[in-house]
């Protein structure tokens, strides 16, 4: 959360605010002249000059040339208590984003998927932007080319080839974040009633991500090592999905990591069955030494990868990345300029100056040590507490964790956010009931000792086999 103590400009503005939102000032009424209002917040004139400037900006107040300001747009009208209280929502990853974005205060949310404030990289996002704003004229005012910053895809063929995926700069699109990357993939590869395997659990916005593109969802049981692949080979054989959609490196919700055995029958099914595969590597960077990548072993003829550039910068710095096969390559950056006409080049140009900045690698190395400390803790306050880690991972910020038996994840993530902690229910990440008495836990979240006491408290008032 910001601080910062208002401006004088902002004081004005929140003024006026209060005044219409209490209707002292109606619709259509004159605002104070600005001598007036000056006068009596004890600010210069130019300060009110602004306020009213930011006001009609917004559409909150109207400019009539002559006259003064004036209250725009007819008022709210009164509307009445709702006689009951609305539906409860479902437990889904909307449900899990919406309360994670809010950044309400005193609001603790070990459920969140992103870095804490403290554990980003602001000081090197901060210099970035102050270069990128003396950047020449062209780059601020311009769209960027159609395959994105072309630095900033050098720096992802550099990168990937560090987890032995070798590609050529001319087979990476820049994105504006890998949920972008992954839309425009499923889009191109996918038609209405396709059928997509995943994971069992998986990230929940591959399933929220499918049931946009229309997909029908199945799910094959991931173990410690990567899918089952025995059950992997059943789903495909009885439902002959058109993609395997899974995590590379540390897999989202659980930390696990694929093996080199598991990734080559894995590849061994996508050719035996006409498989493709779309392999998200958004937590590459939490690792101290790469995992398999299919998409190495593979050359991008089936796989095709995506990514995130920013995991470990911050939640507010997007960018993504699509790594695929060259024929590809041109059809993707039409569907990409058709949906959002390319790339903002300044910020382009500013993530490119924070990842290649000196700092960016210590910061990694400081961030893997942290996220193993953080790692250790959580293993045990949460064995303290009752659950049950399904497995101690490698690296990253993810822990899957087993409730005690009888205990629904939806009643304790319910409960707990009554008492403003935000928590990760297993139904979410999960398309069967695998996930019903599990939770996921984001370790550099999990310092607050007041999670552990709403979480012993939400255990203790959940029923046996509830929801």
């Amino acid at each position: 959360m910001d601080a910062r103590p208002p401006s004088r400009v902002e004081g004005a503005v929140a003024h006026i605010r209060d005044r219409i939102a209490t209707r002292t000032l109606a619709h259509g009424a004159r605002l104070p002249s600005v001598r007036e209002l000056a006068e009596k917040l004890g600010v210069s004139k130019s300060t009110v000059v602004e306020a009213y400037e930011r006001l009609a900006a917004e559409g909150a107040v109207v400019a009539r040339r002559g006259s003064g300001f004036f209250v725009a747009g007819p008022a709210r009208p009164l509307a009445p208590a709702p006689a009951d209280p609305p539906p409860e929502p479902a437990i889904d990853p909307s449900w899990i984003n919406q309360h994670a974005m809010m950044g309400l205060p005193d609001f603790l949310c070990p459920g969140a998927g992103w870095l804490p404030d403290s554990w980003v990289l602001d000081l090197g996002v901060q210099r970035a932007l102050r270069l990128a704003a003396r950047d020449g004229a062209h780059r601020r005012r311009q769209y960027d080319e159609p395959m994105g910053f072309a630095p900033l895809r050098r720096l992802f063929s550099v990168r990937l080839a560090e987890r032995d995926v070798l590609v050529d700069p001319d087979q990476v699109i820049v994105t504006d974040s890998c949920s972008q990357a992954l839309d425009l993939v499923c889009r191109f590869l996918l038609r209405p009633g396709d059928t997509v395997v995943v994971d069992d659990p998986c990230y929940f916005n591959f399933l929220s991500l499918l049931k946009a593109n229309r997909a029908n969802v199945v799910a094959a049981p991931l173990a410690p090592d990567g899918p089952d692949v025995e059950a992997l080979e059943r789903l495909i054989i009885e439902h002959r999905p058109r993609l395997y959609l899974t995590n590379a490196g540390l897999q989202n919700p659980t930390g696990a990591t694929l093996s080199p055995a598991k990734a080559h029958r894995v590849l061994r099914l996508a050719e035996d069955y006409d498989l493709l595969i779309l392999e998200d590597d958004t937590f590459g960077d939490f690792e101290p030494e790469p995992a398999i990548r299919l998409a190495g072993l593979d050359g991008l003829r089936r796989v095709v990868q995506v990514g995130s550039a920013t995991k470990a910068v911050g939640a507010a710095t997007r960018c993504g990345y699509i790594a695929a096969a060259a024929d590809w390559i041109g059809p993707l950056v039409d569907l990409k300029l058709a949906t959002s006409m390319g790339n903002s080049v300044t910020g382009a140009a500013m993530i490119h100056r924070v990842l290649t900045e000196s700092n960016y690698r210590r910061h990694l190395d400081a961030l893997r040590g942290k996220a193993a400390d953080a790692m250790g803790h959580a293993l045990r306050k949460l064995r303290a507490h009752g659950l049950e880690p399904w497995i101690e991972p490698r690296a990253g910020i993810f822990l899957w964790a087993r409730l005690p038996d009888g205990i629904a994840a939806a009643d304790v993530a319910r409960y707990s956010l009554t008492k403003k902690v935000l928590l990760a229910p297993g139904p979410a990440f999960s398309a069967s009931d695998l996930g019903r008495g599990c939770l996921r836990f984001n370790v550099a979240r999990c310092v607050e000792p007041r999670i552990f006491e709403v979480l012993d408290d939400a255990i203790a008032a959940a029923p046996r086999g509830g929801s």
